[in-house]
């Protein structure tokens, strides 16, 4: 029998890493072993696997840098329009090994670090996530920032530098604890401060209304110190900017009125102003109206308008003078796009800009803004919207609430003269909520203010248009459009999974990777015994990959012929992982009853973090933990189930544990969960889906056939009607013994056996106030969990189902998303052509 072959030798054999060139080895070789040398300060001979990592994401920035000069300039040279994402949240995780694949240097480098002796996947480990993002959101704009670069768009992300990221998630005693994510800690060797463009922006102050205009004075600055990161594109030789905001004090900060005692004070007091930049707010899916938050906000919006109207204003190539001073022309160079309300101060901003200080006239401007906004929704969650208080907005920014009142007025003088006499629906359409305490509604600001409009998935794009926004829909259909999300298969499969991508690459070539669409062409190969095989076994190399990973971690002996159920994502009721823990106790339950019955053994892992504030999201991760320790330690179940909480879930962790998963759980009420990308990856990696008729669970059960997934419970419709008649939990508990059973363990202490009442916050929430509705779908999901075990026994007809979903995947490529914002709202076409390398002639 021939010798099985090392990880690195495998990896050499896969040609979608790129080739591995005698000069090239020899060359990366070289620049490592100069950086080590810079790296090693006189007094330490001995260098550590940090600074081996520091000398290798040197000398692949070293790659990075002349295409990066060499793209701006091309965009100097050619004025394109340029594209501004702005987004509070960037969900960036690594970036080594994301460059090395865009770069086609993975199996060079790969081969220099074997020869000198150094394990790639050791430096790897080295490197922080840069986890400025909660989950979704963060998320998307980073899979659009790649897919922007690889369709040779002329695009910017915009948001903030936090000092500390998503807080590293701690399980001790089965609670969650949060630790600061110091992730700068050691340096980040892919950044660069840019102190050149450094920009003032203005809180707080009075406005002073004369004869010359308005203006906006006695204000206190804080400065916008901008840190550029590239973002290479696949394979063509763009890369594109990131530009993340730091807050810096001024040096005469507080300093104006100091005496000898409140010098020292007035020095500490810096951190007031540059607080603004530390910490990331740990919310998903929720506001919290804090006054730094709001400063956040507009910070990085202040700072970005600067920067854009800086670019728009600059020469053109070759000219000396400022070539553009009519802001007409703005919307056909710049589109801004809003990810959320969170940069909804864009609007009044730029209207600030455009009246106060360009001195356009305000219905110029107004055109001139809407043309260039367009706003992105991400929920319809209540709770998550942002309506901020009008006391608030009056003390920090009280242009910027001029400006908003006045907005409104227009507004509300349009819709009176559409629609006369109905008070109604001028008190609905509103951008000020009026009651207790007036608030500006963020969303309804960011429809008036934007040209286009757009939910994520299809039925969350119907939903806005039928009841979130039905008014504005009414006025404007045509600014309402749909966007499904998509994520970026570089880092979703040809990085997190070569082995998967390198199959398909020996059958349909590599040219998928850029156009996901090519994917259909495994539809020919649903039959094909070899590829049948190929897939089942690159998952089942997956699997014991991450088994001895979690073995390591949990010290919990994990089958790796068992089922490997995942549901991953951040912890809230809507997500409904209290639904898994009914199928996990109710499956627990069965084999107690009947412990010789030939069981499909599963190992269930769920994962993600809890708002730091959220009580019930913190319960529920305690609940998970709770079972997990119960159902482990049972001699009867043995291997047949295992219980995993999966700690500190983050983007490297997803890369790990996505690709060996057999059940993806995508279980949201329906109409929640606007989208969800989580289930797009699963989809692309080989797992096969059990979930509920929401976001693109919908569009993916389209593409891949219905039957190829495990679709089950309410539809829109039926929550709906279930609203109207209302929902009873006590009635489904009376009627199904199995769930009753499961509730009285939870509620009687049997998995908190030293603290009998510890879940009844839970129990009280899911019999009396579920919003959720977790019951009503608590029988389908049951019966439909019976169907997944039954298929898993089969792994051919299993691998079949497998291989319609990867190859129903093209339209969640965020390629496709990001070609549709640039036709359908930005007004630019994507380039497919590369760029010349730095070392290719001109």
């Amino acid at each position: 029998m021939s010798r099985p072959l090392s990880d690195q030798e495998k990896r050499k054999q896969i040609s979608v890493r790129g080739l591995a060139g005698v000069e090239n080895v020899a060359d990366i070789k070289t620049n490592f072993n100069r950086h080590l040398h810079f790296t090693l300060v006189k007094d330490r001979n001995v260098a550590t696997k940090r600074d081996y990592y520091f000398a290798l994401a040197n000398t692949v920035r070293d790659h990075l840098v002349g295409r990066w000069i060499r793209t701006q300039q091309h965009y100097y040279e050619k004025d394109p329009k340029r594209v501004y994402y702005l987004s509070l949240e960037f969900y960036m995780g690594r970036t080594l090994q994301n460059t090395m694949v865009n770069l086609a240097l993975e199996n060079s480098c790969d081969e220099a670090m074997y020869q000198l002796g150094l394990e790639m996947e050791e430096l790897q480990d080295m490197e922080e996530d840069a986890g400025l993002g909660n989950g979704g959101l963060g998320r998307l704009a980073a899979c659009f920032l790649d897919s922007m670069a690889t369709l040779g768009l002329a695009a910017y992300g915009y948001g903030i530098r936090y000092e500390y990221g998503i807080f590293n998630q701690k399980i001790a005693n089965g609670w969650q604890i949060e630790e600061a994510d110091d992730w700068l800690r050691y340096g980040n060797p892919w950044e660069k401060a840019r102190p050149e463009y450094m920009r003032p922006v203005h809180f707080y102050g009075r406005v002073d209304h004369s004869a010359d205009g308005v203006k906006w004075v006695d204000t206190q600055v804080v400065l916008a110190l901008p840190y550029d990161t590239p973002v290479p594109g696949y394979r063509n030789n763009i890369v594109n900017t990131m530009r993340l905001w730091s807050a810096k004090a001024p040096c005469d900060f507080n300093l104006k009125d100091f005496n000898v005692g409140g010098y020292i004070q007035s020095v500490l007091d810096r951190n007031l102003a540059e607080n603004i930049s530390r910490v990331l707010y740990p919310n998903d899916n929720f506001f919290e109206g804090k006054e730094l938050r709001l400063k956040q906000e507009y910070f990085v919006v202040a700072a970005t308008l600067q920067d854009i109207i800086r670019r728009f204003k600059s020469s053109k190539f070759g000219s000396t003078e400022v070539v553009r001073t009519d802001f007409s022309t703005l919307p056909d160079k710049v589109a801004i796009q809003l990810n959320d309300t969170h940069p909804a101060m864009a609007i009044p901003e730029l209207m600030r800009i455009l009246v106060d200080d360009e001195k356009v006239s305000w219905d110029k401007a107004w055109a001139i803004c809407m043309r260039t906004c367009a706003y992105t929704n991400h929920t319809v969650l209540p709770e998550a919207l942002e309506r901020w208080p009008v006391d608030l907005l009056a003390h920090l920014l009280p242009r910027h609430l001029e400006i908003i009142y006045e907005i409104n007025r227009r507004h509300l003088e349009r819709i009176a003269s559409l629609y006369p006499g109905d008070n109604d629906r001028l008190c609905r359409m509103s951008l000020i909520e009026e009651g207790g305490h007036k608030r500006v509604n963020m969303a309804h600001l960011c429809i008036v203010g934007s040209h286009a409009i757009n939910g994520v998935a299809r039925i969350h794009s119907d939903i806005l248009k039928a009841t979130v926004f039905k008014d504005f829909y009414e006025v404007d259909p045509e600014k309402f459009q749909n966007k499904t999300n998509g994520i970026t298969p570089r880092r979703w499969l040809v990085m997190c999974n070569p082995g998967l991508a390198e199959v398909i690459a020996e059958r349909i070539g590599e040219d998928y990777i850029r156009d996901l669409d090519q994917l259909k062409n495994l539809l020919n190969l649903v039959d094909d015994d070899a590829f049948i095989r190929d897939v089942a076994k690159i998952k089942q190399e997956n699997k014991l990959k991450f088994a001895v990973y979690l073995e390591e971690q949990y010290k919990v002996k994990i089958n790796p012929e068992s089922m490997f159920d995942l549901q991953v994502k951040r912890i809230h009721e809507y997500k409904r992982q209290l639904l898994n823990c009914l199928h996990i106790i109710t499956f627990y339950n069965r084999i107690k009853k009947e412990p010789n019955k030939d069981w499909t053994p599963r190992t269930i892992m769920i994962g993600g973090k809890a708002a730091p504030g959220y009580h019930m999201a913190k319960m529920i991760i305690k609940l998970i933990t709770s079972i997990g320790k119960i159902v482990n330690n049972d001699p009867v179940v043995g291997d047949r189930l295992k219980v995993i909480f999966l700690e500190n879930y983050r983007v490297t962790l997803a890369e790990k544990a996505i690709p060996a998963a057999d059940l993806s759980q995508q279980i949201s009420t329906a109409g929640t969960e606007a989208s969800g990308t989580g289930n797009m990856k699963f989809m692309l990696n080989g797992a096969l889906t059990i979930g509920t008729m929401d976001g693109a669970n919908v569009e993916m059960a389209e593409e891949a056939g219905e039957e190829n997934l495990f679709i089950f419970g309410m539809r829109v419709e039926d929550v709906e009607a279930m609203d109207r008649k209302g929902y009873n939990a006590t009635e489904y508990c009376s009627r199904i013994p199995e769930l009753k059973q499961a509730i009285d363990q939870i509620g009687g202490g049997y998995f908190s056996p030293q603290q009998p009442d510890l879940f009844k916050d839970i129990v009280h929430m899911l019999m009396n106030n579920d919003r959720f509705k977790v019951f009503a779908d608590y029988e389908d999901y049951m019966k439909c969990q019976d169907k997944v075990n039954a298929l898993y026994k089969n792994t051919k007809e299993w691998t079949k189902k497998v291989i319609h979903n990867i190859a129903g995947c093209g339209k969640f490529s965020s390629d496709r998303t990001i070609a549709q914002y640039g036709r359908e709202i930005w007004g630019v076409e994507p380039n497919l052509s590369k760029l010349n390398a730095p070392d290719d002639p001109l």
